[in-house]
């Protein structure tokens, strides 16, 4: 049976406010409401969750395939108050952006979107929270969030190491969260720099960053979906090429020029880079080679293109 929850659909099965119930619902012992009289006991008579608690619930909620039903009930059931009091204040905030009746609605569209991996998830839900906390009016641009992600980040770090989250971990989060706005101006041309350092910043987060950004796109317009797929795709090929070209800007031969020098018994020179390409390129297509074979390849190179033989 269907009855309505907060403006939306959703089961009017058995409902716990306790405790152990806010938990038992993620493990399929019961389901919390979102009736008022719930909410009210819920948010103000009913036992607080401990920070174990808490963060136990969270992770259950945002580590199902589809989080949506349970990041809606927990902010209609007051729960999510518990959990991250900041949340709920993004469904005050209007998004001209994303054109969005409220940016809690964006974040968990944005959050339901991302694989069920914790970090990415938690990125998700953060990667907005700053938005009230920045929201001007400006006569001329309308409304804005300028900065939101940098204070997003560190209201994500604080909010993570009061619930328990692991140093590094919630280090992680918050970069994605202050990272996750960075890729907006290239549509507008980004340089080779700009690119390696996004990529160097980004660093081990790469991946989750980009999937962030994928995922941050909840427009129902297809023709800008695809387009920001598409610029993703050649965002994506330029780091990959850049780094492959900068793998290969970093080798270096097996002998260096003063050791080509002094076994040749020439001084500096045009020849002496020759010599040093001939030798990586035999580097990169056999490998390091034994010290006297190398040697003998770099004589026989010298036989056939030294001006006085």
């Amino acid at each position: 049976m269907l009855g309505e929850v907060g403006g939306r659909v959703g089961p009017t099965t058995q409902c716990t406010t306790d405790r152990d119930g806010a938990l038992s619902r993620y493990r399929g012992e019961g389901r919390p409401c979102a009736d008022p009289a719930t909410k009210r006991v819920m948010t103000t008579s009913a036992p607080e969750l401990t920070r174990e608690n808490r963060r136990e619930l969270l992770d259950a909620i945002l580590l199902v395939d589809d989080p949506t039903e349970g990041l809606w009930e927990a902010y209609d059931s007051g729960l999510a108050e518990q959990l991250i009091p900041e949340l709920p204040a993004l469904r005050l905030e209007q998004d001209p952006i994303h054109r969005h009746k409220d940016v809690l609605a964006h974040t968990i569209a944005v959050t339901a979107k991302t694989r069920p991996d914790l970090r990415i998830r938690l990125a998700a839900l953060f990667h907005d929270i700053g938005k009230p906390a920045t929201r001007r009016i400006d006569a001329r641009e309308g409304v804005t969030f300028r900065h939101h992600e940098a204070v997003g980040a560190k209201m994500t770090r604080r909010r993570l190491k009061e619930l328990g989250y692991d140093a590094d971990f919630t280090r992680d989060v918050a970069q994605l969260v202050r990272m996750s706005g960075r890729f907006k101006g290239y549509a507008d041309g980004w340089s080779d720099s700009a690119v390696r350092r996004y990529a160097r910043d980004a660093g081990h987060l790469l991946g989750d960053l980009n999937e962030l950004i994928r995922c941050d796109c909840t427009t129902r317009n297809r023709a800008k979906a695809e387009r920001l797929q598409q610029l993703m795709d050649d965002f994506e090929a330029r780091i990959v090429e850049l780094a492959r070209q900068d793998r290969m800007a970093a080798e270096r031969p097996q002998l260096d020029g003063r050791a080509v020098m002094e076994h040749l018994g020439i001084s500096g020179g045009p020849l002496i880079g020759r010599a040093l390409e001939h030798l990586l390129a035999i580097k990169r297509a056999e490998g390091v080679l034994p010290d006297d074979e190398i040697r003998a390849r770099l004589d026989a190179w010298w036989a056939e293109n030294n001006p006085e033989s």
